[in-house]
């Protein structure tokens, strides 16, 4: 037998399930919550995350933190692989390259899915800054994302 997205939840089919799904897990991780994070799109084949930039995140010359940035792409990245592998996953690799500072009103990451086995996916993700409606790609990344093991006595055990 095998696990769903979620234990007890059933994979979602259309993308308005996959986005309400998705926004369902954003709505459950405390730090995303306390960033302002937004999923803005979600499917099989790919991810979109948005976060608006407020003065907390800037660093001291005033430009976003390069770990906001990084954050922003890893979970798009773990969306992507949570996507395709349909199992609960966790990051298990993650390289990030800044190519310029990222200043603006938004930051937008999109993901998808290189490649995915049936334990692990390796992802992409672009990272824009968006100012006055304008976007600038501020960072690359690649990440490996590695299904979580089942819990011992849960639906895929035995």
């Amino acid at each position: 037998m095998s696990r769903s997205l979620e234990e007890g939840a059933a994979t979602p089919r259309s993308e308005s399930e996959w986005l309400a799904y998705g926004r369902d897990v954003l709505a459950r991780q405390p730090f995303s919550q306390l960033l302002g994070a937004e999923l803005a799109a979600f499917s099989p084949s790919r991810c979109e995350l948005r976060l608006p930039v407020t003065p907390q995140l800037l660093q001291q010359h005033g430009f976003v933190h390069g770990g906001v940035v990084s954050y922003l792409a890893d979970n798009a990245l773990t969306y992507a692989g949570g996507a395709a592998l349909q199992v609960p996953v966790v990051t298990s690799e993650l390289k990030i390259n800044y190519l310029r500072p990222a200043r603006g009103e938004w930051l937008v990451a999109r993901a998808e899915t290189l490649h995915s086995g049936r334990t692990q996916a390796v992802c992409r993700c672009e990272v824009y800054a968006v100012a006055d409606g304008v976007e600038k790609l501020c960072a690359a990344a690649q990440g490996t994302i590695a299904a979580l093991p089942a819990a011992p006595g849960g639906p895929s055990a035995g």
